[in-house]
């Protein structure tokens, strides 16, 4: 297919970082999302567990940031597969896109891990990152853990255009340089150099394949190790999902005219906004598990039942033979606590037993909070 390049917008050569930032254009957002993170990260602080509450976030995360691409999975599509890992032929059964949104999460939540054991941002970090994103599925044929040796674009399929042409790829080595020397040694505010870091990566646009999703994992890579964060769960593809053409215009401004504020103020937005929206569904997420610690405590009338909470929280698809192998709940009480929840409207059966197959359930009090 051919495509127009009449619009296009070529990368910035020779004029990273931007020398000119004028925080008079831009103070209001910053203090405003300033603000909002520091409200969102005191919530975390206040979780007594916040991998259990979080990570429905996480998965949540990954689905709209993979549907920014095109990949189109569900929510419970992601957690029925995961309830279905012991399948050995899981993979070939599911659907790309399902795969990919799999990857994505899996892909962030180790490179979280890197860095807590002493990994830093660098061209081979996001090497890694890629070649996991890109190791299975559709992606697997677009050099995954490779950087681009020939020029790629941003297209506008349905316009049939040519959007941006990032840096030659005999430029990139160069590139990537300039980029983590400031990620590593710029003194401008954290929100700032987040900003202006994730729209350099994105016209540098490093790989074949992927870049969108491994940008905006760097945001919360970023915000976190900086210590702006003290927890690695801050998800932001939601506001660029919903704002996904002013996104690409305020990125491809800045090649055009050189003016990097107007995207900096997107930016700082962008970062308040899904701020605020992350606190209010976290703090929804514990409030239904406040409440359903009671409630179960009274259902079950079992020790096993602050167990069976988290388990139902952690994986709100399962299976019966993963609450018994996590949980270590003896098979007959498990059987007779999960008879009990579904009948009280907790748990919602998704798939009857059949044959060796256990039988799926869904913790629906909670899906209804992250289905997006």
């Amino acid at each position: 297919m051919d495509y127009n390049f009449n619009d296009a917008v070529n990368y910035h050569y020779n004029k990273f970082p931007p020398t000119d930032i004028q925080y008079n254009l831009f103070i209001k957002e910053l203090l405003a999302a300033t603000d909002a993170l520091a409200r969102y990260d005191q919530m975390l602080k206040n979780l007594h567990n916040s991998e259990i509450l979080l990570t429905p976030l996480r998965n949540q995360e990954a689905v709209i940031s993979s549907r920014i691409e095109g990949t189109i999975s569900t929510m419970d599509e992601i957690l029925q597969y995961e309830a279905d890992e012991s399948d050995n032929k899981n993979k070939s059964n599911a659907r790309a896109d399902v795969i990919e949104t799999i990857l994505y999460q899996r892909t962030l939540k180790n490179a979280q891990k890197a860095l807590e054991s002493g990994y830093t941002f660098s061209p081979n970090f996001i090497r890694q990152m890629h070649q996991q994103l890109l190791s299975f599925g559709r992606g697997a044929k677009k050099m995954p853990g490779e950087f681009k040796s020939e020029q790629n674009y941003l297209v506008d399929k349905s316009a049939r255009k040519i959007q941006f042409i990032p840096i030659s790829p005999e430029k990139l080595q160069d590139g990537l340089e300039d980029l983590f020397n400031f990620i590593q040694n710029n003194q401008e505010p954290i929100l700032v150099r987040t900003a202006i870091s994730h729209l350099e990566f994105e016209a540098l646009h490093p790989f074949q394949d992927g870049n969108g999703r491994i940008g905006r994992m760097l945001i919360t890579l970023l915000l976190w190790q900086s210590g702006i964060l003290t927890q690695p769960h801050f998800y932001i593809s939601g506001y660029f999902e919903a704002h996904k053409d002013e996104y690409i215009e305020a990125m491809r401004n800045v090649s055009k005219t050189d003016n990097w504020n107007i995207w900096i103020k997107f930016f700082l937005t962008a970062v308040e906004q899904q701020a605020i929206s992350n606190l209010e569904i976290s703090e929804k997420i514990k409030n239904l598990y406040e409440n359903m610690k009671v409630n179960f405590s009274e259902i079950l009338s079992s020790k096993w039942s602050l167990t069976i909470l988290d388990f139902v929280f952690t994986n709100p698809v399962f299976r019966n033979n993963k609450l018994v192998s996590d949980t270590k709940i003896p098979v007959p009480t498990a059987a007779a606590m999960v008879k009990r929840l579904v009948e009280n409207g907790y748990l919602y059966l998704k798939e009857e037993a059949a044959g060796r197959r256990p039988a799926l359930y869904s913790f629906e009090p909670l899906m209804e909070l992250v289905r997006v």
